[in-house]
This record gives C-alpha cells, structure tokens and sequence, in this order.
C-alpha cells in the first residue's frame, strides 16, 4: 500500500517537490540520530490525497529488527484512544441524544452524585475542566490489582479545583467518560467503538487488545527481563483496566491513524457515506475553552492552539482553528482545517530512549515536522 500512497502524494493537491523526502527526512532521522526513538512513522495528507508517507529506522535499536512501515507498524497510541475512541464515540452519541453534553456526569455514572462531584459536567470532562487532577500517584497506582478496583478509585475522586476554572490535563477524566459510553449502550467501549466507528471507517489494524499473532509489527514500548514489550498497553490505569480505557489501550498503523483524519477533516463522512454530521465534528474539533496563552487551549476531547509548551507539538505555523492530539508513547496527530492538512507522526519513544530528554528532542522534531508540513503546504 505504500506505493499506492506515494503515487497519490505526485497526483496531490500540492506540490510533489514540496512534500518531497528531502522535506522531511532530515527532521524525523535526526530524531533516530539523537536517540529519541529507534523508529517512526509519518504520514501528512489532505481529506482525500495521501501527500507524504514513510517509514524511517526499525522497532528497536537493532538493526536486524523489522523496518518501520507506515502501512504495517502498529503503535500503542497512548492518549491518541482519547480522541480516536472516546470522542469519537461521545460524537455518536450526543448525536443520538444519548449523551448531553451540558448534563452532569452523574446522571450516567449514579457513583457521582456526591455533592464536590455532582456538578460535573459532560462538556467538563472532555475539555479538562473538571478540576480532577492528572492522574492517581504511582505509588497507589501499583497497589491497585485489577479493574473493579480501579474504577472504584477513579469514582472517588473529587475535583482539586472548581470545575470549570482551568484546564487539568486529566487521564481520569478520559476514564470517567469510557465509562459514560459503557453504561449508556451496555457494552465496553473497545466493542463500542470498533462496531461503530472502526468497521464503518474501514480501519482493520485499529483496536484495543491486538492478539499476540501481531505482536511482531507491534512497535515495543518498554522491556521485561531484556526483552521488548510489545502488544500491551504502556499505561497503568488502562492496563489494570485490562487494556480497554478512555485514556489508551488503542494500537493502529500510521496509515490508519491518516485514513482516520481524512474523516475528520470531511467533516464526518467515511468512504461509504456520512457517520457523522458535520456540524458534530465542528463542534468536537473547534476550540471550546482557553485560559490564556500560556496555557493550552481545549476543544472537546482534542487539544487545541495554543498547545501551551514552549515547543508547540503543533509547531508555529498550524492556524488558529487548529487541533490534535499527543500521546505519551511518542505518537501524535494534527490538524490544520484551512489548509486541509494532517500529519501523522507515530513513534515509540517510551522503548529505551539512548537520548537524555527525549520527550524534549520529540517535541523539536513534531514541531519541525509540522511547520515543513505547513510551508510545502503553503507552497502549493
């Protein structure tokens, strides 16, 4: 398939020199160079071409390991299941009038109904304005054995500041809203979304829980007893949640994660018909609450611009209505409406980085990747 891609990028809307490996190869290989991550996959493309797609180094830091392809390779996406699974099927929902999105929580979840809960909000969880905090601490974390107890701990927590007053980056606010989507429809969200968004938007190397036969295209993102850890999901809430979370646990390719924000950027429509309305899409994707420029900016389930980082994931030149996503395996998407462009940007940078900061090497290369995106955009 990747032939097919890069025939589409000569037939694209830009061009073709302009999206040229020349482009782009330096930014993303720099990033192997300096040790931030052993491979990566991009892809940037509009709602109906694939402009550039590659794959660059290998699984691991072995060079007898598999290639990366952009086809192929399939990434724990980490907080990217945020926007792909969980918003996607919050959309469906609100669509359907099963879900509102200015309705409490607790009228989903009756365990929120305690008096510092009960004025959550749907609209809340999505932005990351429920004053939850980030996270449980590590320590209680790894006390923690098995899902009932998990969630039980996730539905006790109460907000550490009013809600609505600022942005709390908050994985529990995307495990209280998978949640929401269990108990509205009655089945897990994994059988949720894969029925109703992954199916219909023909994305078959999307999922939660891939089955070990895939292990060994599945990028590695730690190590146990000198062996990589591939397949099982780099996050201590999802994995004690047995892989199926509103915060991760969704693997896919680059290619995928590219067909899934040619949906987006159509405003809904797979390649068989409409999914969703456009005016939902707007909705989820425009910009619904910023608190000034050094913090970022939220729309709903997507991060918006500003990103708040002193180096933008985003890069400087993606505009104002601009939003994506980052996860903390090393993988990210963005998107930029006005110009009709994405790019996709998958790496496992969790797998025994070589670099000192390579969360800060990542973020220079996202950043370089997105603003050359944007030039060869403009260049058209």
């Amino acid at each position: 398939m990747v032939v097919g891609l890069l025939l589409l990028a000569l037939q694209g809307a830009g061009s073709p020199a302009a999206f040229g490996a020349g482009v782009f190869d330096p930014l993303v290989e720099d990033g192997i160079r300096r040790g931030a991550y052993p491979g990566a996959a991009l892809v940037v493309g509009r709602r109906d071409t694939i402009l550039f797609a590659k794959g660059y180094g290998h699984l691991t830091w072995s060079g007898s390991s598999a290639a990366v392809d952009p086809d192929s390779t399939m990434y724990d996406l980490a907080s990217l299941t945020k926007v792909i699974a969980t918003a996607t099927s919050l959309m469906l929902l609100v669509e359907r009038g099963q879900v509102r999105l200015d309705e409490p929580v607790s009228t989903y979840i009756a365990e929120l109904k305690g008096p510092q809960t009960a004025p959550i909000t749907v609209h809340q969880l999505l932005t990351h304005t429920s004053g939850l905090r980030a996270d449980l601490p590590e320590p209680e974390l790894k006390a923690i054995r098995d899902s009932a107890a998990l969630m039980a701990r996730v539905l006790r927590e109460t907000p550490r500041v009013t809600p609505g007053t600022r942005v709390i980056y908050s994985d529990l606010n995307a495990i209280l809203l998978g949640e929401v989507v269990r108990r509205v429809t009655g089945e897990s969200l994994d059988a949720f979304v894969a029925r109703e968004v992954f199916v219909p938007l023909g994305l078959h190397q999307t999922m939660f829980r891939p089955p070990s036969r895939m292990r060994g295209r599945i990028a590695p993102t730690g190590m146990w007893r000198g062996h990589p850890v591939a397949g099982i999901v780099n996050d201590g809430s999802a994995f004690r949640l047995r892989g199926v979370s509103g915060n991760a646990g969704v693997f896919s390719t680059a290619a995928d994660v590219a067909q899934f924000a040619q949906f987006v950027l159509r405003g809904g429509t797979t390649r068989d018909g409409r999914l969703l309305r456009e005016e939902t899409v707007r909705l989820f994707t425009s910009k619904a609450t910023a608190f000034g420029a050094r913090t970022e900016a939220r729309a709903l389930g997507w991060q918006a611009v500003p990103t708040g980082e002193s180096v933008s994931s985003a890069g400087t030149l993606f505009g104002p209505r601009s939003y994506g996503h980052t996860g903390w395996t090393g993988t990210s998407l963005w998107i930029d409406p006005d110009r009709d462009l994405f790019v996709v940007l998958l790496t496992n940078r969790a797998y025994v980085p070589r670099a000192r900061r390579p969360f800060t090497l990542l973020k220079q290369v996202r950043s370089g990747v997105a603003d050359a995106a944007a030039r060869a955009s403009d260049a058209r």
